[in-house]
């Protein structure tokens, strides 16, 4: 064996593992670890957890406010250390003369307060922020559905490259060892005196072409095994045996039904909807801010020279408070201009998604109508491409066919299986699209 087909060897021994060596997966197994394990539906899972936070946060602003303060100053300043005799009930006579007023001692303040306020009225607001909050959390959660559907086709995508990239390396296999026979069936003939060593030659030419796909399709395995362990996140070198899959060739319904099932069960669909609604809340919170806001105000406070509480005076005061934004630099109604425009901006946009959710179902069904028919003239041009093969090789043996008649049958059955197996592998992917496109989700993908 030359060096170079040495080395051949080598590389491709080194990228198989031994079957017995690998765990057994098929595709639904490889959806279910890709929805467990993969950290795109983490991080969407965490953006809906959050986003139901800010649902607990707007809902805030219908109960009470309570803040506690304690604070401690020193100083002369008049006003100050008037107050602060004063609010300590510690004022006497003798600060009323001029001197004390206008150059107090220093004093040192020691104020607790306590603050009580509870919204009565805030022009809708807080209930323009809850449904709001309510929205956002719904498009998260669709957005992690969102997430999910789209993993399970990515998954089943790769699975099919991983089919194929093993199909293929496969048949250059198959491919090489016919190569080899039929350089040996040249040296054969040539040794007889009935073929020249330029037909040794051309199929060792060949032979060599054979085994370079071979390892081509060998590396393009590894790269698709790779990247469906990246998104069934499992470890980048773990090996797999997968499970052949044939999909059902069952026949579609017609674009109308399939267009109204995807109308009604696609979440980017959903989402388009729910963003115009959280377009028209955002308009009513605008509008709010034209509404007058009333709240209740409640202080206790206790202030003292020491910093024991019992050495404090305490006081109250309760009051109601109503306020109205006159003016605001016409801010306000700038912001009601851009939630109008922001809401006809949410309308254009669902009218886009629902023609690219009807152009997604008819591309769908057209690709699994043409990857159906593709893969049974497939099977059927490899059955007759192996036939024709077989007549010409013992035409060639037989001195009634040249050796390029052999080679281009030994192409042919190489292209016809590649062809077959692609076609197969397109239906299934094809399938994946196709009820990716109608909403449909598998058991793992809850509605």
């Amino acid at each position: 064996m030359t060096p170079r087909l040495l080395l051949a060897a080598l590389f491709i021994s080194f990228l198989a593992v031994p079957a017995f060596a690998q765990e057994r997966l098929s595709l639904d197994d490889a959806v279910r670890r890709a929805l467990a394990q993969n950290p795109a539906v983490r991080s969407a899972q965490a953006a809906a957890g959050a986003a139901g936070e800010k649902v607990a946060q707007a809902r805030a602003g219908y109960l009470p406010r309570l803040s506690l303060v304690e604070s401690v100053q020193r100083g002369n300043q008049p006003v100050f250390a008037f107050s602060s005799l004063l609010a300590a009930r510690e004022f006497a006579g003798s600060n009323l003369s001029i001197g004390a007023l206008n150059h107090p001692a220093a004093i040192t303040n020691f104020h607790t307060a306590l603050a009580f306020e509870q919204p009565i009225f805030d022009g809708l607001a807080t209930r323009a922020a809850t449904r709001s909050a309510e929205i956002g959390r719904t498009i998260a959660e669709t957005e992690h559905l969102q997430t999910r559907e789209d993993l399970v086709l990515a998954t089943t995508r790769t699975y099919g490259q991983v089919l194929l990239a093993a199909a293929k390396t496969e048949a250059a296999h198959a491919a090489v060892q016919a190569a080899d026979e039929d350089v040996a069936r040249a040296h054969r003939r040539r040794d007889a005196g009935l073929a020249t060593d330029a037909d040794v030659l051309a199929l060792q030419v060949h032979a060599a072409e054979m085994r370079a796909r071979e390892i081509q399709a060998a590396g393009d395995q590894t790269i698709a095994r790779t990247e469906l362990n990246q998104a069934m996140g499992e470890p980048l070198d773990r090996q797999f045996t997968l499970d052949p899959v044939s999909p059902a060739a069952t026949p579609l319904p017609g674009v109308d039904e399939l267009e109204r099932e995807a109308l009604a069960a696609r979440s980017e669909l959903r989402a388009a909807q729910l963003q115009q609604a959280l377009a028209r809340e955002s308009r009513r919170a605008a509008r709010a801010a034209l509404l007058p806001q009333v709240s209740l105000q409640g202080f206790l406070e206790l202030d003292g020279n020491g910093t024991a509480f019992g050495n404090r005076a305490s006081a109250w005061l309760v009051g109601a408070q109503a306020r109205w934004n006159l003016f605001s630099g016409l801010a306000d109604i700038a912001r009601l201009r851009e939630t109008a425009l922001t809401s006809a901006r949410a309308a254009a946009e669902r009218d886009r998604i629902e023609t690219s959710v009807r152009v997604d179902v008819r591309t769908a069904a057209a690709r699994v109508q043409s990857a159906d028919a593709r893969q049974r003239v497939g099977e059927a041009t490899v059955v007759q491409a192996r036939e024709s093969q077989r007549i010409i090789r013992d035409r060639y043996d037989a001195g009634l066919s040249s050796v390029n008649d052999v080679l281009r049958a030994a192409n042919t059955v190489l292209d016809a299986e590649s062809q077959r197996i692609g076609a197969l592998v397109d239906l299934l992917v094809s399938r994946a699209m196709l009820d990716r496109a109608l909403g449909r989700r598998p058991a793992d993908v809850p509605r």
